[in-house]
């Protein structure tokens, strides 16, 4: 036993001297990445490569493979590493795209989504006013000069503050960031006869840095003047993703409305039947974890932010009522046993998914190992 314990120490040594060499080369790594970083931030180029970044997993998986060493494993490591590396390079700050542009004024800017836009016109060293209900009645000194005003409201509020907008500099940018497009992008090209564009960004209040994330744009009026704006969010490392204002508010019914609500049901279903979700997490597989996490964060957040989105359009009640025609529809196979009718209508599902069936299957697996491994003990 004594020599058992006495080669598990020199074993364990030997993992602690190289998982500090790790630590050390990590340390260089993220120097390094840094300057990436400030030499993209001089020359305005994007943070996020998509071609680089996939380059590099391909051939460090092929050299593990190579060497005995799980591709899948190397992938993991990286692209924690790649997340670290856009965070270095997001703190470098951003190059101006439009220097020309002297006023970014932010409706709404102390606010969770504008406060974003506020901090990131910040460090592209743009001259960025935030303005509040209680200065309005400095409107037209605020406007004055102003080469973006980006409305980032409540979605309750947006048409009402659109309306309140005064003469705004002809050449003068307005856009919106609320989740629907539609009625603002309306109101905007009402009040304002230069540019427009209506914007919805794809994340969250809680992100910190715009690589990976998809801002909507849905164009309004002069694309060709405010296409230095969509560049600018391309330098912070955003996706820009184009299409109608009447096709985004479609597509919202299905991507924000319908989900929000089902999952909404879900936790209301969960309490009203008195669920232990003590005992659910505890008993939970993998995909149910995951299931519960985003039923939890959902509750974790602004009731009013998800009526807003779930209310703001009539039709979405329509979209809902028929959800809930088709949950009622393959319960009634079920309560009628009929496995033929369900197998059926599943394979047609599978059918119309296609190959991204297989392609969110290989994504999710990532997501639920990273599930149970949140699971405490």
């Amino acid at each position: 036993m004594e020599n058992f314990q006495e080669q598990l120490k020199t074993l364990r040594d030997d993992i602690d001297d190289i998982d500090s060499q790790i630590v050390a080369l990590l340390v260089k790594r993220r120097g390094i990445t840094t300057k990436v970083g400030q030499l993209k931030s001089q020359v305005g180029m994007p943070i996020y490569a998509p071609d680089r970044e996939a380059s590099l997993l391909q051939e460090r998986r092929s050299q593990a493979q190579d060497q005995g060493l799980c591709p899948d494993l190397i992938e993991d490591v990286l692209r924690r590493l790649m997340r670290d590396s856009y965070n270095s390079q997001d703190a470098s700050g951003y190059k101006c795209v439009n220097p020309d542009c002297k006023k970014v004024v932010v409706i709404g800017g102390k606010g969770q989504l504008g406060s974003i836009f506020v901090d990131l016109f910040t460090r592209s060293q743009y001259q960025v006013t935030v303005m509040e209900q209680e200065d309005w009645g400095r409107s037209e000194e605020i406007f004055a000069g102003a080469g973006v005003v980006l409305v980032a409201v409540p979605i309750r509020l947006t048409t009402t503050v659109i309306q309140q907008l005064g003469a705004l500099p002809e050449s003068c940018i307005l856009a919106d960031v609320t989740s629907v497009k539609e009625s603002p992008l309306y109101e905007m090209l009402k009040v304002h006869s230069g540019p427009v564009v209506g914007l919805h960004p794809m994340f969250g209040p809680d992100v910190t840095a715009l690589v990976k994330q998809t801002i909507i744009s849905c164009e309004g009026r002069s694309p060709e003047q405010y296409q230095w704006l969509l560049d600018q969010f391309a330098v912070w490392g955003a996706k820009i993703y184009p299409v109608s204002a009447s096709a985004h508010d479609q597509a919202m019914s299905m991507v924000q409305v319908m989900r929000h609500f089902s999952t909404i049901a879900y936790g209301y279903h969960l309490m009203t039947e008195g669920s232990d979700i003590a005992q659910l997490v505890e008993m939970s597989s993998p995909i149910y974890r995951l299931e519960l996490i985003m039923v939890g964060r959902l509750f974790a957040q602004d009731p009013v932010l998800y009526s807003d989105i779930i209310f703001a359009n009539p039709d979405n009640v329509s979209m809902m009522k028929r959800f809930a025609y088709r949950f009622l529809e393959l319960l009634e196979d079920i309560e009628m046993g009929d496995k033929d009718a369900f197998v059926t209508m599943f394979n047609q599902v599978a059918d119309w998914f296609g190959d991204y069936a297989q392609v969110f299957l290989q994504e999710s697996k990532s997501m639920l190992l990273k599930a149970n491994e949140l699971k405490k003990d």
